[in-house]
């Protein structure tokens, strides 16, 4: 005879910070809207559901029926709504003072809108580190959901997971939840047959067993496939319709009510961990796909699972290695994070700098949505769009300290430190239009160039790096042809493809997709060769660079020079990079070649990166010191003798002028990473690269010289101005005049 289980739905809705409105709302046409009506049928099964925060934002203003909908079910006791972090930050990425201010705004925001108390809260990607605990249980949270693996990662058998376990640090005590991932796979996936048999098993084996299932809502809608199967062929309705059927042994509850009505199975203590994909995702692909191997071998085999139980892959914070770009944005919000607490901890001024802090501490948070920080099965870090939107919010925040720390309409200021947690100096240039951010010691490059009056980092590039889904592209290709249509069809059904060709686009970056990156190439090199990522001979590339800082009222000098090696050859490059407070939009970058043999024939190149502006749209465009559009942004250019481009994106009311004194050869092309979505395998635009280069001979006396200004304009209309106006040039600003204060940086 089957005995009774205890079975806790509960449901998590997702949309990060800067999606698309159209993908809520298809979000809420695919999913949450056909997932409620459905559920309101059903009034004998209550379930749980958590709404992250940057969702529920777009709910209030787009959908307010549906959330009055579910705070009537709330009111009736047949929905309990879980809070967490405010906007789904993984919590091993945020300071501990971030963990526990977005978890208690938060749940103040849920009572707000919902009238109701919040007991658990969703933990974001299932992330889990033991210091969580205290720092959960601090914010008023009393219990939390984590995968069956954490627990299994911790030595427990399969039969000791049906029920809920105490943890703690600190003192402080928090229930956890064990996850089921057998369910996480059955549900919507299987049969409803299937997942009721699956409850009888655990119902006869184990006494009064708790059985909890927490996924993504969008698996019931917004998942490719999962609209039709769950409500046109009514998985859901007849998955409900069964568990109806078969209450009397079948207790359907929600999470509050097991902590009020069961007692824990014992106290643990949980080892650092994720889902056990995630733990795949954050290997090295070499890693990885040795891991993923040897975790599948022998699968029937009971004594090498009882074995496999005992391995665990990644750790989640080695994304910030993986990717060097997600410790990029790591590095700046945790920089604002620390600037705001200082700010916060200090006397305020007036209660104008009070709200002003508030603005920034919201922002802050937005900033630190979990979604673009890594990359998985989905888009996440790969989406500039994404990108784009944490270091909006980033941007905005330190905007709003600076019109606190700074009394001045128009300034300019530096900061040297370790601003990229590198163990390495950086600089910081910054005034009241532009933040722009350099690593001497990787090749003196610009690795973020933050616009303040749109809130853009013109340097969210991401580098095309290998991925273990890229060997899956190029066997498709290879194989395709030996197959019959039979084969062909059903591996199309795993290997989709959004775009042609894409296993020819697979291309490797041998050098950060910065800007300011110094490359002697060699002779009459194509731009072919070159995009390949071929024809680069010196070493200056991501060499470190010796710096200086001169600063003076009105501009401050970032000096930086490097001797270095192009073949057998020694010489040295000095790069000056100059911001003022006169002149806001503007860079200004001095090069000096010197101590090269003379009359000896050079290739130099100075590679520059634009994100944020994407290409195939005709309102983004190039165009030349003549007016005339060269194409968009997407287009190879290969220009000869040119002292002048400019790049528009008229959405972002931006344009971007990069002048040289020396007319030169611009090379253009886009920068797209092959990378996997949900849909399918894509090719993603994440930059747009423009290259200045010049073939001269080292002259007899003195260093040879150029000097780049890049204008950084946010007005169409002056673009427009610019095209139908004569050139002007601004003499050569002599660095040693700008000040006598210098700091000389490690």
């Amino acid at each position: 005879m089957t005995g009774t289980i205890r079975l806790v739905l509960s449901f998590h809705n997702h949309q990060p910070v800067g999606n698309f409105d159209g993908v809520f709302e298809q979000a809420c046409q695919d999913a949450y809207l056909p997932f409620l009506d459905v559920m309101q049928d059903y009034p004998e099964i209550p379930f749980a559901l958590h709404l992250s925060g940057s969702l529920l934002e777009w709910l209030e203003v787009h959908k307010p029926d549906y959330l009055a909908r579910l705070k009537q079910m709330a009111s009736s006791g047949r929905l309990e709504i879980i809070g967490g972090a405010f906007y789904e930050p993984i919590l091993a990425n945020i300071p501990r003072r971030d963990r526990i201010g977005q978890i208690q705004s938060y749940s103040r925001h849920l009572k707000q809108v919902f009238g109701t108390d919040v007991r658990g809260m969703w933990l974001p990607e299932r992330v889990w580190e033991q210091s969580f605990a205290a720092d959960i249980a601090a914010a008023g949270i009393q219990y939390t959901i984590i995968d069956d693996y954490h627990f299994r990662c911790a030595g427990l058998p399969a039969q000791e997971l049906y029920g809920y376990y105490v943890t703690e640090d600190e003192g402080r005590l928090l229930s956890v939840f064990p996850d089921s991932e057998r369910l996480r796979y059955l549900i919507p996936f299987s049969k409803p047959q299937e997942v009721l048999q699956y409850l009888q098993e655990i119902a006869a084996k184990h006494e009064n067993p708790v059985l909890v299932f927490g996924d993504d809502g969008e698996k019931f809608g917004s998942w490719p496939e999962t609209a039709k199967h769950v409500y046109e062929d009514r998985w859901l309705r007849d998955f409900l319709d069964l568990l109806k059927a078969n209450l009397s042994w079948i207790r359907i509850t929600t999470p509050s009510e097991v902590l009020d009505e069961v007692t824990p199975t014992g106290r643990i203590y949980l080892p650092d961990a994720s889902y056990r994909e995630m733990t795949e995702w954050v290997l090295p692909p070499d890693a990885q796909k040795e891991f993923v191997t040897l975790t599948r071998q022998n699968p029937d085999d009971p004594d090498w699972q009882r074995l496999v139980r005992f391995t665990r892959g990644g750790y989640w914070r080695n994304f910030r290695t993986r990717y060097p770009e997600s410790n990029e944005m790591y590095a700046r919000m945790i920089g604002i994070s620390n600037r705001l607490a200082r700010l916060k901890a200090a006397p305020l001024a007036s209660p104008e700098h009070e709200e002003l802090l508030r603005q920034a501490e919201q922002h802050l948070y937005r900033g630190q949505c979990n979604c673009p920080y890594w990359h998985g099965a989905f888009g996440g870090l790969y989406l500039p769009h994404l990108r784009n939107a944490i270091y909006s919010e980033l941007i905005k925040a330190d905007t709003l300290l600076n019109q606190i720390t700074h009394v001045d309409p128009a300034w300019v200021d530096a900061e040297v430190g370790d601003l990229n947690l590198d163990a390495r100096q950086e600089v910081r240039l910054s005034n009241h239009r532009l933040a722009v951010s350099v690593a001497p010691a990787c090749g003196g490059h610009i690795y973020e160039l933050d616009i303040r009056t749109n809130a853009v980092n013109l340097l969210a590039t991401l580098n095309r790096r290998p991925e273990p889904y890229h060997q899956r592209i190029l066997d498709y290709v290879a194989t395709a042809g030996q197959l019959d249509d039979t084969e062909l069809a059903a591996i199309s059904k795993e290997v989709k493809f959004k775009q042609p060709n894409l296993d020819q686009r697979i291309i490797y970056d041998k050098w950060p997709r910065k800007s300011l990156v110094d490359l002697f190439l060699q002779p009459r090199l194509t731009l072919e060769e070159f995009r390949r990522g071929h024809g680069v001979i010196g070493d200056f590339a991501t060499g470190a660079y010796e710096a200086g800082l001169r600063k003076g009222v009105q501009k401050i000098a970032l000096d930086m020079r490097r001797s270095g090696r192009v073949t057998d050859l020694t010489g040295e490059i000095r790069k000056v990079l100059i911001i003022s407070a006169d002149r806001p939009g503007e860079l200004l970058i001095q090069y000096q070649i010197s101590g090269f043999p003379t009359g000896l024939p050079f290739h130099l190149g100075i590679e520059l990166n634009f994100a944020a502006m994407p290409g195939g749209a005709n309102d983004r465009y190039f165009y030349d010191g003549h007016g005339t559009r060269l194409g968009t942004l997407d287009t190879a250019l290969n220009l000869i003798d040119t002292d002048r481009l400019n790049l528009v994106d008229e959405w972002l009311g931006m344009d971007v002028s990069v002048e040289s004194t020396k007319p030169a050869g611009f090379w253009t092309f886009p920068v797209e990473t092959i990378s996997q979505s949900e849909g399918g395998f894509e090719a993603v635009h994440q930059s747009v690269c423009v290259v200045p280069h010049w073939e001269f001979v080292m002259p007899q006396e003195g260093p040879w010289t150029t000097e780049l200004r890049i204008v950084l304009d946010t007005s169409i209309a002056r673009a427009r101005q610019l095209a139908n106006t004569a050139k002007t040039r601004r003499p050569l600003v002599d660095p040693n005049e700008i000040s006598p204060v210098s700091v000389r940086i490690q």
